[in-house]
C-alpha cells in the first residue's frame, strides 16, 4: 500500500505539500495541486482519515440538523451542501431532530457534544432558547439555514417578499378573490414570528391584497390553515371551494400544498386554470411536470451556500460570497428566488 511518502517521492515535493493538496487547506498552485492529486492516484493512496484528523485537530465532518429526512425540499438542499464538502474532504452526519422532547435532548447534551464535527448546519428548525444555547456552547462554527431564531447566524430567503411575489402574480391577472394557503405560528412556539417563513409568506400575501384594496381594487383575501403536505393542501382546497363563492386563485405556501390543491380541484371537477388559479413555492423537481406555476427558490443552491458558508467559517473566512457570517449581520433576503410562470395560473373566467 503507497505511503504519504511514496506520493511526495513521485510528485516531488514535501510530505507537508501532499497533505495540504489532498486536504483542500492551504495555499498551493493549482498545478501542484494537479500534480500531487495525480501522483496519489496513479499509487492508489487514499488519505487514513484517522491520521488525517490527528494531523489537523479536525474530524473532517461536519454536522446537519434536520427535521425531516423524508422531504423532498430537505433533500435537494442536502444534496447541495455535499456538493460543497466532498470536493474538500468532508464528510456529512444527519442528525434527525424530531418532536420528541427526549431525543432532542440527547442530541443537544450528548450527540453533538462528542468532537465527531468539526462545525454545524442547522436546517429550518424551530430552537427553544436552551438549544439555541446548547448549540452557541459547542465552540464550533454553526450555520442556519431558514430557522428562525436570530441568535445564530443563517442564510434565509425573504419569504415576505415571495408570498408578495406569488400574489401580485395573482393580482395581475385579474384575481380578486384570492385564498392563501398556510400555517399560523403555534403561540408557544419557541420561533421568532419576524422570521418564521410560514408566517413571512402569509405576511407577504397580506401585504400585497392590502395594497391592491388601498389601491381601490375590490379584493377578498382568504386564509386556510394546513399543514406542508399534498394532502394538507388537497384538504384545505377542499374547504375553501365548497362553499357557494369560491376563490378564482389559490397561493399555496409550498409546491406540495399545491398539488395537493391541484388534486382537489380534478376531483370536484375543476378546470385549472380556467376555473381556478393555483401558484406555490419551492421550485419542487415534479413542478414542470405538472405545469405548475411557483416561486423557485432554488433549494440546491441554497444548500451549496450553506456549505459554503460552514468552509468559510472553518477557514477562518468572515464573509462568503460577500456576506456576512455573522448573526448580528446576515439580510434577511441573502438568498435568491424567482417568479417561473407555467400553465396553472392565469387570467380569471368573465
Amino acid at each position: 500500500m503507497a505511503s504519504i511518502d511514496d506520493v511526495a517521492r513521485a510528485a516531488g515535493v514535501s510530505t507537508a505539500t501532499v497533505s495540504r493538496a489532498l486536504s483542500g487547506r492551504g495555499r498551493l498552485s493549482d498545478a501542484t495541486r494537479a500534480r500531487v492529486r495525480a501522483a496519489a492516484a496513479s499509487l492508489g493512496y487514499v488519505v487514513s482519515a484517522a491520521a488525517s484528523s490527528l494531523a489537523s485537530g479536525r474530524a473532517e465532518n461536519i454536522g446537519v440538523v434536520v427535521p425531516l429526512m423524508d422531504r423532498w425540499f430537505f433533500g435537494a438542499v442536502l444534496d447541495g451542501i455535499a456538493a460543497q464538502l466532498a470536493p474538500r474532504g468532508y464528510d456529512m452526519t444527519l442528525y434527525n431532530l424530531t418532536a420528541d422532547p427526549a431525543q432532542r435532548a440527547r442530541l443537544f447534551a450528548s450527540s453533538l457534544r462528542r468532537r465527531r464535527v468539526d462545525g454545524v448546519i442547522v436546517l429550518s428548525v424551530e430552537l427553544t432558547d436552551a438549544e439555541v444555547a446548547a448549540l452557541q456552547e459547542l465552540a464550533l462554527p454553526v450555520v442556519g439555514l431558514g430557522v428562525p431564531r436570530s441568535e445564530l447566524p443563517s442564510l434565509r430567503v425573504d419569504d415576505t417578499a415571495v408570498g408578495r411575489a406569488a400574489t401580485e402574480h395573482l393580482l395581475a391577472l385579474g384575481h380578486r378573490d384570492i385564498a392563501h394557503i398556510g400555517q399560523r405560528l403555534a403561540a408557544e412556539s419557541p420561533a421568532d414570528p419576524e422570521l418564521d417563513i410560514p408566517t413571512r409568506r402569509g405576511r407577504g400575501f397580506a401585504q400585497a391584497m392590502r395594497d391592491a384594496a388601498a389601491a381601490g381594487t375590490a379584493v377578498d383575501p382568504r386564509f386556510e390553515t394546513a399543514d406542508f403536505t399534498i394532502e394538507g393542501g388537497r384538504l384545505a382546497a377542499h374547504r375553501l371551494l365548497a362553499g357557494p363563492h369560491p376563490p378564482t386563485a389559490i397561493f399555496a405556501a409550498s409546491d406540495e400544498m399545491a398539488y395537493g390543491v391541484l388534486t382537489a380541484a380534478r376531483e370536484l371537477g375543476l378546470s385549472v386554470p380556467r376555473d381556478l388559479s393555483v401558484i406555490g413555492v419551492d421550485g419542487h423537481d415534479m413542478a414542470e411536470l405538472f405545469g405548475l406555476t411557483t416561486i423557485d427558490q432554488f433549494p440546491h443552491a441554497q444548500g451549496e451556500r450553506a456549505g459554503a458558508a460552514i468552509l468559510a467559517t472553518l477557514d477562518g473566512a468572515a464573509t462568503v460570497d460577500g456576506e456576512s457570517l455573522d448573526a448580528a449581520a446576515v439580510p434577511p433576503a441573502s438568498l435568491p428566488f424567482e417568479l417561473v410562470v407555467r400553465s396553472t395560473t392565469a387570467a380569471p373566467r368573465a
